[in-house]
């Protein structure tokens, strides 16, 4: 899938395929349609009959794409460590370079780029191009980058590599400068809006803000039972003073990512109000936002988001949900409910 605010890159990138760069960088905020980008020209790079909007649908090649069976396209992403070799619902069930990472985080292991570069080294099946996608790219670990240089210097006719990545500078620079750098940035807020509201959301406004603007990270963000959530910890957050730390902690320890994301953007919040008097991630809480930022000290915020960021890191693995949120909320509690 095309989406509309991409198509004008889409067919910018595929205006000449003679000349199509054999490796691919595209980057930007989560939640832009980048995979769903990567994936179409991956499509239509396969297809035998591609058209300038994207591949055909109806040929066999097509057929087999959908089907995730083409025999010259391989994707790789990092798995679950628990999810065991079945892998991820929307991989590619074909691709024999995805591996499960063990226990400590995902990640995109050496031995999987390497069956990656040994596809691409391969030759094609129906004599056209061979395509590998890697998502998110900044998932490979040092040795698996390093693997992958060599096919980047000196890569093989007909063979294009797809980079999808939200932290594009978590890659080495070694990787960066051997790719093209495509930037995939959100919409723009009028079109990202009619499309929420196309997608059936009728008031699309709080989620797309919370989301940075990024539309289908919007639409995960308004599913019902998770914005009963956010508002539950919103409400908790809006009065420091009343917050119990140690039963907060226990209530939203089962979403701790999200919590950590709620807490990370309304520090974000606090801090734009004092800086700038702005409300960027949840604006139907402003006024609660520039009270408690009236009061908040600011180089206690900037050493809070800073810990927030840093603690980030820690969401992939098993630990105590619990005393961490606890621990973050304590924080906070002090330094926004001295005065509030």
């Amino acid at each position: 899938m095309i989406h509309p605010w991409n198509a004008s890159l889409f067919r910018h990138l595929t205006s000449d395929p003679e000349h199509m760069p054999h490796a691919l960088l595209l980057h930007g905020p989560a939640g832009v349609g980048k995979l769903d980008l990567a994936v179409e020209l991956a499509r239509w790079a396969l297809c035998q009959e591609p058209t300038p909007d994207g591949a055909c649908a109806v040929c066999d090649a097509c057929n087999w794409f959908d089907q995730g069976n083409h025999p010259d396209f391989r994707r790789v992403e990092p798995i679950e460590p628990d999810a065991g070799e079945a892998g991820e619902g929307e991989s590619n069930d074909s691709a024999p370079a995805r591996k499960t990472p063990k226990k400590g985080g995902r990640v995109i292991r050496v031995e999987a780029v390497r069956e990656i570069t040994k596809f691409l080294n391969l030759s094609a099946h129906r004599g056209g191009w061979r395509v590998a996608l890697i998502h998110p790219a900044e998932f490979m670990n040092p040795a698996a980058a390093n693997a992958l240089l060599k096919t980047l210097e000196e890569p093989p006719a007909r063979v294009l590599l797809l980079l999808v990545s939200h932290q594009s500078g978590r890659l080495p620079p070694t990787v960066i400068s051997r790719c093209r750098m495509v930037a995939v940035p959100a919409p723009r807020r009028d079109t990202a809006l009619a499309w929420l509201r196309a997608a059936g959301l009728p008031d699309p406004e709080p989620p797309l803000a919370e989301a940075g603007g990024a539309p289908l990270a919007a639409l995960g963000y308004a599913e019902p039972e998770r914005a009963a959530r956010r508002e539950a910890f919103l409400d908790l957050l809006a009065q420091p003073r009343r917050l119990d730390a140690c039963q907060a902690a226990q209530t939203f320890q089962p979403v701790l990512a999200e919590a950590w994301g709620w807490l990370t953007r309304w520090v974000h919040d606090l801090l734009a109000q004092r800086l700038a008097g702005q409300t960027h991630y949840f604006p139907p809480r402003a006024d609660a936002i520039a009270r408690i930022a009236a009061v908040s000290g600011l180089a206690d915020l900037l050493a809070l988001q800073r810990e927030l960021a840093l603690a980030g890191r820690w969401l992939r693995h098993t630990l105590n949900a619990q005393l961490l949120l606890e621990s973050w909320l304590i924080r906070y509690s002090e330094i926004a409910g001295a005065k509030a």
